[in-house]
């Protein structure tokens, strides 16, 4: 009996500890190292589209008729602005390199705001602004989307574990449980001539009716925490990324003008071009089964059409008709190069934010799923421990 009373005492120990520590562990990836990884992502687009506005703004600086170009522009910044501060004050907690972040931030909007104040010297700021962005900021930022990411792993390996041990203890020990509970009535059956005693059937239907359940929801939970990172969470991280890529590389457009059509940024587009339109570009990371082939095809033929914009910017350029290449490419109207990347980037947010919301539905289901599972072990496991003494008093009594 008293081997009995301690094995359901281990069962008890070990069941609620590991419990306790999967649902505190599911919780930090799902209110911490998954939020932090998102956020590093959107910090890294937020800069991103910061430059691209800045450069319309450039563009369209002093001209009445891109007035409405230069308000969109100056909104939209505002707007990205705000967010990467918002995404900054997020990580300070847990990321080293925010404060210099932050000190590389103030740099870029000084340099800003001279581009813009600036007359025509404009482009000479601007030059340094992008500078600071391209050699300070988005490194730093990619810097903490990765560790943020690697977090985000670490955090995910740490459950796998303790779900791996909770299950095998439940499994050992609650086998363990069951089998001494049938041998004492085994042993009480022959040595009392009572075939059944209710007290152990009790007993033993509790152990089964609650280690079966218990490694069945560690199960459950692991396998839907596996699917909403490998079908949401990681996919909406890469086309996050992608996105990035694709808002810097159509400020390389408006970068080819201001630097009066310097060959570096026309290159700097191709190369980034070409990643986006490869095999790990939009094309995978726009697909997948929660995207219907429609969906998917739509950020591609969009994206392409930005392209060919971006192609007949570069030829006006390139006659000298500067004017009618900065009224096509800052126009906010449908046909302008503008229009065309916000068709193709609303198909790209559409995805994104259903795979953002898909996560989050499946943490809190799985967070539902834990639910109560730290004390009810020690409701059926108490029953136990209760009824096993109970269960041979009677028969003790009657030896007596």
């Amino acid at each position: 009996m008293t081997v009995i009373v301690l094995a359901a005492v281990a069962l008890l120990a070990s069941t609620s500890f590991l419990m306790s520590r999967v649902q505190d562990q599911v919780r930090v990836i799902g209110d911490d190292a998954a939020p932090q990884a998102a956020t590093a992502a959107d910090l890294y687009f937020a800069l991103s589209d910061m430059d691209a506005q800045v450069a319309r703004m450039v563009l369209s600086n002093g001209k009445d008729s891109l007035a409405n170009s230069q308000t969109d522009a100056l909104g939209t910044y505002r707007e990205r602005s705000r967010q990467a501060d918002a995404d900054l004050q997020k990580l300070m907690a847990s990321s080293v390199g925010v404060l210099d972040l932050m000190d590389g931030l103030a740099t870029y909007r000084e340099r800003v705001w001279q581009a813009l104040t600036a007359g025509s010297g404009a482009a000479g700021y601007y030059t340094q602004a992008t500078n600071v962005l391209h050699l300070d900021l988005l490194p730093e930022a990619e810097r903490l989307r990765t560790l943020s990411e690697e977090r985000l792993d670490r955090a995910y390996a740490s459950k796998q574990t303790t779900q791996e041990w909770a299950v095998a203890l439940a499994a050992l020990l609650g086998l363990a449980l069951v089998v001494l509970l049938v041998a004492l009535q085994v042993w009480l059956g022959r040595r009392f001539r009572r075939m059944l005693n209710p007290a152990l059937i009790a007993a033993t239907l509790l152990t089964v009716a609650l280690v079966g359940p218990a490694i069945a929801v560690l199960v459950v939970q692991e396998q839907r925490l596996g699917a909403a990172r490998d079908d949401s969470l990681r996919p909406f991280l890469a086309l996050s990324s992608a996105r990035a890529v694709s808002y810097d590389a159509a400020a390389d457009t408006s970068r080819y003008l201001i630097s009066d059509k310097l060959a570096f940024y026309k290159q700097d587009f191709d190369r980034k071009a070409a990643f986006l339109d490869g095999d790990a570009g939009l094309r995978s990371v726009a697909a997948g089964s929660d995207v219907s082939p429609y969906d998917s095809n739509q950020v591609l033929t969009r994206w392409q059409a930005y392209r060919e914009a971006h192609g007949r910017i570069l030829a006006l350029a390139d006659q000298g008709r500067d004017a009618s290449a900065i009224g096509y490419l800052t126009g906010i109207r449908r046909g302008d190069a503008v229009f065309d990347f916000s068709y193709y980037d609303a198909a790209v947010a559409e995805i994104a934010d259903n795979r953002q919301d898909a996560f989050d539905d499946a943490m809190r289901e799985t967070s539902q799923l834990l639910t109560g599972w730290t004390w009810i072990p020690a409701v059926a496991l108490g029953l136990v421990i209760l009824l096993v003494p109970f269960s041979v008093r009677k028969r003790f009594a009657e030896y007596r």
